[in-house]
């Protein structure tokens, strides 16, 4: 307890103990028994204790009164002293007060109304209906919403959610209700046939693809006449023989089982090393003239059907499986490297490209491997790409290239909560582990899950959420890039991944913060749904933004600013992985800068000691794009009405 306290409390103490005698307070009354009081008429008893409080009141009044003549002959004053003055206040010095304490007669010198009345001032809240909180929404301008925000940052400042207001926090959703029937378990895959350009770059193969968790658009190559063998193995070796691809070391099993250490498991056992395109090249041919000689073997031995040669297959991948090697992300991204394949993706119809002002990944403003890029996977039987979701929700495209099939598996969005509850029933986390999934685990719980064959030239259209892992039948090569639609389904779920990861403490590689200012200076939207989330994301940020620059004057933190460069990467907290917009921490550690988010800026130093805060933009530019982005309409953006 502290000095100031304890005075404070003897001040009291003595006060309280120079107030006149109250003998009908402390006089014993003799209680009636239940019967009396019963029967003791309750005006009488109400009269009773109202002349008693009367009494007292007169008499506690007539002290206090005593008490302020008292006080104001004896206490200098500054100033003349106006109705309600305390002789001290909560802001007093504890040296002065101390001084004052020392010098008075507590026992006289206190008017508890008038010190109450101070009290009340200082620290209690506005009584309703005079001064309202302010208000935030997407209708105000950004002065006024920074008008607004004035002052909040000088309390303190922490990492926010960027969903609206009042908008439940992310969280894994139930099974869906009711369940489904057994045939329905089963649903049929949703497919089309292309048979020329005109019905690719339809808008009804569009709308197609966005109505169903997932498509296969047939012979979408052919209608389109790709050259396919840009992407083979024998053209890619002569293009980058040198160029380096990461590979997974797994066992070759039955598409539809998994086994560990011949248990039935889901969890996808696989070890990562690399090695080159050339290299790969050799192994893949490797395995194709291994798996000839052992049919040619099996085709000669006597007395063998076909039920028996798959049952035994099975047997023998169970009890010993094979081993098996798949490339994986081979980065085509380098245009100097790869300009001829990249080009040949070009005639994809704009929903589908790498590269469209329609899709939100274009709007980035820098590479994301694999997503914003292409990336090619070699592949020999058996190899698996384990299951997931795809990184923030968005929607990816995948064309087999051959000669071989793969065998897709997938499952609605809307079930995801039942697969990650299984993952987690296995022991496996969801969003870093490596699982394949036991379909008959699925089907107990009620969760459908397509399953279907992507032949050479086919294109897969994996919507946004679906969750989905495949696994190749044949050698063969697979081209796949992620997409972003603008819709406010596909926006809505990349923020509630966004927010998601960020409670699983997993790094959300797309900058949903950074992309949504880009969007603001880069397109016009007309759809009110999606124009509302994305405003909704420039108001919390900005918000955040003044009061973080606030915190950041009163602390007296040195600002310097940092304007971005073309084509530099967001960032992100090196010790929380979360993206960091607008303001950056940085403090030199091990003679290298690490850029903070404000949370664990301030969980190193309280007040921001040793750091250096760098403005990416200044606050006159990002209230300029939010004045800026507005609604169009239909009239005033022009047929697409988006772009």
């Amino acid at each position: 307890m502290n000095g100031n306290l304890k005075e404070k409390i003897k001040f009291l103490q003595k006060s309280l103990a120079g107030a006149p005698k109250q003998e009908a307070i402390v006089k014993v009354r003799q209680l009636p028994v239940i019967e009396e009081a019963w029967n003791l008429p309750i005006s009488a008893d109400m009269a009773t204790r109202a002349q008693n409080f009367k009494h007292e009141s007169q008499s506690m009044k007539k002290f206090k009164v005593e008490a302020v003549e008292k006080i104001h002959d004896e206490v200098p004053h500054s100033k003349p002293p106006t109705p309600y003055s305390p002789p001290f206040s909560p802001n007093f010095s504890d040296q002065e007060l101390s001084a004052w304490l020392g010098e008075k007669n507590l026992t006289e010198d206190i008017n508890f109304d008038e010190l109450d009345f101070e009290f009340n001032n200082n620290f209690e809240s506005t009584p309703s209906g005079s001064d309202s909180p302010p208000q935030f929404t997407i209708a105000l301008g950004s002065k006024e919403l920074v008008e607004n925000a004035a002052g909040m940052g000088l309390k303190g400042v922490s990492n926010t959610s960027i969903q609206a207001d009042g908008a439940p926090p992310p969280s894994v959703p139930e099974l869906p209700r009711p369940s489904l029937s057994t045939e329905q378990l089963l649903p049929q895959t949703p497919s089309v046939f292309m048979e020329n350009r005109k019905d690719a770059f339809s808008r009804e193969l569009q709308e197609f693809c966005l109505q169903h968790p997932i498509a296969v658009v047939r012979g979408m190559a052919s209608a389109l006449k790709l050259d396919l063998g840009l992407f083979s193995t024998k053209t890619l070796v002569e293009a980058n023989p040198d160029h380096s691809i990461e590979v997974r070391t797994q066992f070759q099993q039955p598409s539809d089982e998994n086994w560990d250490n011949g248990y039935r498991s889901w969890n996808c056992v696989s070890t990562r090393n690399h090695t080159t395109i050339a290299n790969y090249a050799k192994y893949q041919a490797f395995s194709f003239q291994e798996s000839v000689r052992e049919e040619n073997e099996r085709a000669n031995e006597k007395n063998s059907d076909s039920d028996s040669k798959d049952s035994l297959s099975r047997k023998k991948l169970k009890k010993n499986p094979k081993q098996i090697r798949f490339g994986t992300n081979v980065d085509l991204s380098d245009e100097r490297k790869w300009r001829t394949q990249l080009s040949e993706l070009g005639k994809l119809p704009a929903f589908t490209r790498v590269v469209s002002a329609g899709n939100l990944l274009s709007h980035v403003g820098h590479v994301i491997l694999g997503m914003n890029t292409v990336q090619l996977y070699m592949k020999v039987p058996g190899s698996r790409t384990p299951g997931h979701q795809e990184n923030n929700n968005f929607c990816s495209i995948n064309i087999n290239i051959g000669p071989g099939d793969c065998e897709w598996f997938a499952v609605p969005d809307a079930y995801w909560g039942g697969v990650q509850m299984l993952c987690e029933r296995h022991g496996l986390n969801y969003l870093q582990g490596s699982w394949w999934p036991n379909l008959d685990d699925l089907y107990a719980e009620k969760i459908p899950v397509y399953r279907f064959l992507q032949k050479p030239g086919d294109l897969v259209w994996v919507n946004s959420g679906c969750v989905h892992w495949v696994q190749a039948i044949g050698w063969c090569n697979n081209v796949a890039w992620n997409v972003g639609p603008l819709t406010a389904r596909q926006y809505q779920l990349a923020i509630d991944r966004y927010e998601w990861n960020k409670l699983q403490h997993f790094k959300s590689i797309v900058p949903m913060i950074h992309l949504s200012w880009n969007l603001a200076r880069n397109i016009h939207i007309s759809d009110p749904k999606l124009f509302e989330i994305i405003k909704t994301v420039l108001m919390k940020t900005l918000l955040q933004s003044a009061k973080t620059l606030e915190f950041v004057k009163c602390k007296n933190v040195q600002r310097k600013s940092h304007e971005r460069e073309a084509n530099e990467a967001s960032h992100y907290c090196g010790v929380c992985e979360l993206e960091v917009f607008h303001t950056l921490f940085v403090r030199a550690h091990e003679n290298r800068p690490v850029v903070h988010c404000i949370d664990c800026a301030r969980k190193h130093s309280h007040n921001l000691q040793g750091f250096i805060c760098l403005e990416e933009y200044k606050m006159e530019e990002l209230m300029r794009v939010y004045d800026n982005f507005i609604l169009y309409t239909r009239e005033l953006s022009g047929p697409s009405g988006e772009i």
